[in-house]
């Protein structure tokens, strides 16, 4: 039996060891987190409380998904020759808009993809809209239908996509269902067993696997993607449950924004979740790869795809481009607002030269630690002329931005950290004029069910929600 100077020895031993490993990782942390934010935030927590910190940063510290960095290597061999009959088929029917700025330029390398001329696009506004041209342009399918969600719930919205998919893959239409697995995680094993007896195939994004990203859960798959036959395409921000579609019983009516797109657009919103679904299943399914110009189609469209396993921060620098190139508006709508400086700093300066700056922001919040996050922003925006705006009829969730006259951008990233570096995303820029004016409409009626915010909706709150909000603001560099 052991004494108790012997076990004080291993007890002491034991706590050295975990300190070691916890000023390890801290130094690991330091040298490759993204943000000086985040470095200081894990370095401080992995050396005063390394028991917890330790299995956290397993889980939440990695910032680059290095798993699907390598597989898209493999990936090139095995796909190449649908790279080269895009490339042929896009010269052929001169689909390919040459871009004339910096701009142009700058926006294109950052998506790896080229702005496509003669599209079609449809601004869905919430989810009634959203989901019954969905569900139409799903009974119409004659040849697939690809399908990936962020959140996918057994409710009445989730068992009506479900039975629609169903009844597609009994007329013998090839449906190919993707979802995350983590934002999916109340989604029943019996739900997805149904469909695979119809013949439908189906695959969580499967972010952990591989020995080496067995602890990687901090990525996510917030993607939102339907194609159908390769002619017509949706993006944005609506995931599938009932309260995008009649409310949430104690957030209000849901606001968010989709949009339907035709044209060769459709062909890299495709090739999107061809990517998906390759690292998901190590499958090629056969899709048609040829541009189809939309009736009546005279629109100029960019997709910019962006995640973690991007070389750049794509995300991230695509809102800073967005903000900097504006000359009188940028005007954007998100349901979290936990920006790095670089995006303050890129505010902040636009204000400051005379543009108008707005910020739509749900009056409700649906995660507390962000929405306190949000307030500790007040005293460095309001003061220079940003204006944020709370929206008051329901939970704002749309992912919209507005840049002059010249772009509207609608798709799934949010204002935050886990948007430009955690979370693989999907933005549709487009350059033309009537739809960045039904945006602008749109826009301007959530303007006007908002309020104006005022710092003083800060400085009056007393200690206890000033300390919540510097807590939350301390953790947003790692939520």
């Amino acid at each position: 039996m052991l004494n108790m100077e012997t076990i004080l020895t291993i007890i002491a031993v034991v706590f050295l060891i975990v300190e070691i490993f916890g000023i390890l990782a801290a130094f690991h942390a330091v040298m490759n987190t993204k943000t000086s934010q985040g470095a200081i935030a894990w370095g401080i927590s992995l050396v005063t409380f390394p028991w917890l910190a330790l299995p956290l940063y397993a889980v939440f510290g990695r910032s680059k998904f290095h798993g699907y960095v390598l597989l898209r290597h493999v990936k090139e061999e095995k796909i190449h020759h649908i790279i080269d009959q895009c490339s042929i088929n896009a010269t052929e029917k001169q689909i390919v808009q040459k871009h004339n700025s910096k701009i142009g330029a700058a926006l294109t390398r950052l998506a790896d993809l080229p702005i496509t001329r003669f599209n079609r696009s449809r601004l869905l506004i919430d989810g009634k809209e959203t989901f019954q041209s969905i569900f139409n342009s799903i009974d119409a399918a004659n040849e697939y239908i690809l399908i990936e969600f962020f959140i996918i719930k057994d409710d009445l919205l989730g068992r009506e996509l479900k039975n629609r998919l169903i009844h597609k893959a009994r007329g013998k239409v090839r449906v190919y269902f993707l979802y995350d697995e983590i934002g999916s995680h109340k989604l029943p094993k019996s739900y997805i067993r149904e469909m695979e007896r119809e013949g439908i195939v189906t695959s969580a994004f499967q972010t952990t696997q591989g020995r080496t990203n067995r602890f990687q859960l901090n990525f996510r798959n917030h993607r939102k993607i339907v194609v159908v036959d390769g002619l017509c395409a949706f993006v944005g921000g609506h995931n599938v449950g009932d309260e995008y579609v009649s409310g949430h019983p104690k957030l209000g009516s849901w606001r968010d924004t989709h949009v339907k797109v035709e044209g060769p657009v459709v062909q890299a919103i495709q090739y999107c979740f061809l990517e998906d679904w390759y690292w998901a299943t190590s499958e090629v399914p056969d899709l048609d790869w040829q541009f189809q110009k939309a009736q009546g189609g005279a629109e100029n469209t960019l997709l910019i795809p962006s995640g973690p396993a991007d070389d750049l921060e794509t995300c991230g620098l695509m809102f800073t481009l967005a903000i900097n190139s504006a000359l009188e508006r940028i005007w954007i709508a998100s349901p979290y607002f936990v920006p790095d400086q670089q995006i303050i700093g890129a505010l902040k300066l636009a204000a400051l030269r005379g543009v108008d700056v707005r910020i739509l922001l749900p009056d409700k919040p649906d995660h507390r630690t962000v929405y306190l996050a949000s307030y500790s922003f007040y005293p460095n925006t309001l003061p220079v002329g940003i204006k944020l705006y709370r929206y008051k009829p329901g939970f704002l969730h749309q992912k919209v931005f507005l840049v002059d006259s010249s772009c509207a951008a609608v798709g799934t990233a949010n204002l935050d950290n886990r948007s430009f570096r955690l979370n693989f995303e999907l933005t549709l820029l487009n350059f033309n004029q009537t739809f960045i004016n039904d945006v602008e409409a749109m826009l301007k009626q959530d303007f006007s069910e908002s309020r104006l915010v005022a710092l003083e909706d800060y400085t009056r709150r007393g200690f206890p929600f000033k300390a919540a909000v510097r807590l939350a603001s301390l953790l947003s560099p790692i939520l």
